[in-house]
């Protein structure tokens, strides 16, 4: 067997390290829950020390599991939850603040203002994102105005700033290095995707200081080697991707046209443009796919903010099911007749709609309608926005209209057939589910192992994905039409504006 490859996949609701073997099979795991925190309507915090915390200890789980000393390992590659902010102290290590989660909508004000100053055409056109609280360089700017002497001491350089890669490998390097990917700055909305590097009148703009931002590396490279304390013995770092470009290369989506989804606490489709940076007519966002050789591959992506985290409503704050996994079980019993719609915008609308002040809202209700009929309605709407998602995709990439979808999808919530064929249905399009369900771990052991040259290139890499199963569409066109003409009346009805 080759030398295995360690993955971080530190994401929003628990951090989980994977160890593969040269097949790409999982031979040691470890995971962990960490507390979220909501200081406020709209607020979402992690504790800085809880992201490390939960990574070393995960580390050392999936070590454990595997049977395996650090030495043996040829390499880590690290995938995180992306936009989420931090900014810490150069000299001592710790953070400022709690970090900001990329659900966080506290600058929705801010970006308001930016908007009405007419500012989002020149962010759009250099990031390729729109001015939105989701990303991190308003998250940034908040922190360096509430703490106490932040502002003077990151004009003096004495504070980092990063999303969570760049902590994570901060404090994995004993302070050594302070770096972070292409994919990662692209969603801060700081670092100029044509130019590849960060750009000095958006730094302007949302009041950042240079001094404080990372080396910007490609997704496989040098990221320098974990203190060996921490392990028992010293690894490299060889790669690193925020989570949905991970899954994107887990997946082998390598070539234009590719489409993978990943369903998660959000869900986020992203489509292979290639070398062309693709201008989204449709509110979708180009972002930087990865970087290989200094050469970037774009996507276009469309961000949902609440997927699995609805299911986790309905498990924590209506206690309709005991376990996620029972959801399937339960939505089955729903009356067909019903037309119940949930809009889950517990933290606003993401794409195609950008609308962060929206909440969410129930639509359809009769006495008859219960548990089940929720169930129902909860997973469908996972399948709704990704209908919106691709529609606005197809608007955007050319000769998408006319290109046959299939879509290759991750995630804890592809587990249930049910939500795959509600997906295939009222998308009207074949939904594949690989056997390898770790798409996003998998993609950050690609890097590592392709820049530690022991696993295949692109291509070799996409010749060993392989089909767990298809779901076909299997829905009468007029019932398709009449429940997506449902779901976009909710939506009309629940948008902060009307």
């Amino acid at each position: 067997m080759g030398a295995p490859i360690m993955a971080l996949d530190q994401g929003t609701t628990s951090t989980r390290t994977l160890i593969f073997d040269d097949r790409y099979h999982v031979i040691g795991a470890g995971q962990q829950e960490f507390d979220q925190h909501f200081p406020a309507s709209g607020h979402v915090e992690h504790e800085a020390e809880d992201l490390y915390r939960t990574t070393v200890a995960t580390m050392r789980q999936a070590l454990k599991d595997a049977k395996l000393e650090a030495s043996a390992l040829a390499g880590i590659g690290v995938t995180n939850q992306r936009e989420t902010t931090l900014v810490w102290d150069r000299e001592t290590g710790k953070a400022l603040h709690r970090a900001i989660v990329w659900q966080d909508r506290r600058t929705a004000e801010r970006c308001a203002e930016l908007r009405k100053q007419g500012a989002e055409a020149d962010v759009t056109a250099k990031t390729g994102l729109l001015l939105d609280p989701y990303f991190s360089a308003t998250k940034a700017s908040w922190i360096l105005d509430h703490v106490d002497g932040a502002r003077q001491a990151a004009a003096d350089g004495k504070l980092a700033f990063g999303t969570v890669d760049s902590w994570l490998i901060w404090r994995l390097t004993g302070g050594k290095v302070h770096a972070t990917d292409a994919t990662n700055a692209s969603r801060t909305m700081l670092f100029d995707i044509h130019r590849q590097d960060w750009d000095d009148d958006l730094l302007d703009l949302f009041g950042v200081p240079r001094a404080m931002l990372p080396e910007v590396k490609d997704c496989a490279d040098d990221y320098g080697t974990t203190d060996p304390d921490i392990l028992g013995a010293a690894v490299p770092i060889l790669g690193v991707a925020g989570d949905q470009q991970a899954a994107t290369i887990g997946q082998a989506c390598f070539k234009p046209g590719a489409i993978k989804s990943t369903y998660g606490t959000g869900c986020f489709a992203l489509l292979n443009t290639g070398e062309t940076a693709c201008k989204s007519e449709n509110r979708l966002l180009t972002t930087v796919a990865y970087r290989l050789d200094g050469k970037p591959i774009y996507a276009l992506e469309g961000s949902i903010f609440v997927a699995g985290a609805a299911v986790q409503w309905l498990r924590d704050g209506l206690g309709l099911i005991e376990n996620a996994k029972d959801i399937g079980a339960l939505a089955r019993q729903a009356d067909p007749n019903q037309a119940v719609y949930l809009v889950p915008a517990f933290t606003g609308l993401g794409a195609p709609h950008w609308d962060a002040e929206a909440r969410g809202a129930l639509f359809g209700l009769t006495r008859a309608t219960g548990a089940a009929e929720l169930a129902w309605a909860t997973l469908e709407s996972v399948a709704y926005q990704t209908a919106d998602l691709l529609d606005a995709m197809h608007k955007d990439w050319p000769g998408g209209g006319e290109a046959e979808t299939v879509l290759r999808v991750d995630g804890g919530m592809t587990a249930s057939n049910t939500a795959m064929q509600q997906l295939a249905d009222l998308l009207n399009a074949p939904v594949d589910r690989p056997q390898v369900l770790e798409t996003t771990a998998l993609g950050a052991a690609w890097l590592a192992g392709l820049k530690a040259g022991v696993w295949p290139d692109a291509a070799g890499f996409a010749d060993s994905w392989r089909l767990d199963r298809t779901f076909t569409p299997d829905m009468a066109d007029d019932v398709r039409q009449r429940k997506l003409a449902g779901w976009r009346d909710a939506v009309r009805r629940t948008l902060s504006s009307t």
